[in-house]
């Protein structure tokens, strides 16, 4: 069933973390309150060291908080035991990282019904839903690669799929762009958009780069540990570029 585009799917309050390093400790997060929706893509903006990536591991059970509470698809997060924390995670969220993350020995299609297995579906369902993903992402044709074989395009596409191959309910990037060109960068962020309007995920995108903003629908800047702006594009441009998209092959 679908939720509604409004409703919240995550959210948290009062969030600090502090690291040591040597005699000091530094706060990287300084008390942020923070949202997402289903249906929408969300991007955490911010220079190195302001604290996003930081906000991320903290909302999606990677990295306790020193302070603060996260609400995750109505669950207290930080409130569950470690195995309860981490099978929420298996079964609820899906993770795209900069490295891609991948196996070196296994094919696109085996990347993906490995974590599918672990979800307690059987071989033939994996291997459906694993096909399924990789033709969502326009990586039907080289389900037999192995990553030494694959694009750095072609390797975020597959970690893209391995990921929506869980059905997940949030989804979380970490600088997924990064390593990539100006056009295979926007191939991602525009699967990024259709996960959120075509699954219903809460997709939140860490990003330092600005030439993405055109595809969110919601813009968060944060820096020192503070977030400083939280904003949607004039226009919504995010649903614009959505509608430009429609029908077109990625």
């Amino acid at each position: 069933m679908r939720q509604p585009p409004s409703a919240i799917a995550l959210q948290a309050s009062g969030l600090r973390k502090r690291f040591k390093t040597g005699r000091s400790t530094i706060e990287v997060l300084k008390g942020v309150d923070f949202d997402a929706r289903h249906g929408e893509l969300t991007l955490v903006m911010g220079p190195s060291g302001s604290g996003k990536s930081t906000l991320v591991a903290a909302l999606s059970g990677l990295l306790r908080p020193d302070e603060g509470a996260v609400t995750a698809l109505g669950d207290d997060l930080w409130g569950k035991s470690s195995g309860r924390l981490d099978r929420f995670r298996l079964d609820h969220c899906g993770f795209i990282f900069q490295g891609f993350n991948l196996f070196p020995a296994l094919t696109a299609v085996q990347q993906i019904t490995t974590v599918l297995k672990y979800q307690g579906l059987s071989a033939p369902e994996a291997r459906r839903r694993a096909e399924q993903s990789l033709r969502e992402v326009g990586m039907d044709r080289r389900a037999n690669q192995r990553p030494s074989e694959l694009s750095g395009g072609e390797k975020q596409r597959v970690a893209i799929a391995r990921a929506l191959a869980k059905q997940p309910r949030l989804l979380f990037a970490d600088e997924p762009t990064s390593a990539l060109d100006g056009e295979n960068g926007q191939v991602v962020i525009r699967l990024l958009q259709r996960a959120a309007k075509d699954h219903d995920a809460a997709v939140i995108c860490v990003t330092h780069d600005p030439r993405l903003e055109a595809y969110a629908d919601r813009v968060i800047h944060i820096e020192d540990g503070l977030i400083l702006d939280d904003r949607r594009p004039p226009g919504s441009a995010g649903r614009a570029e959505e509608r430009r998209l429609e029908g077109a092959e990625v």
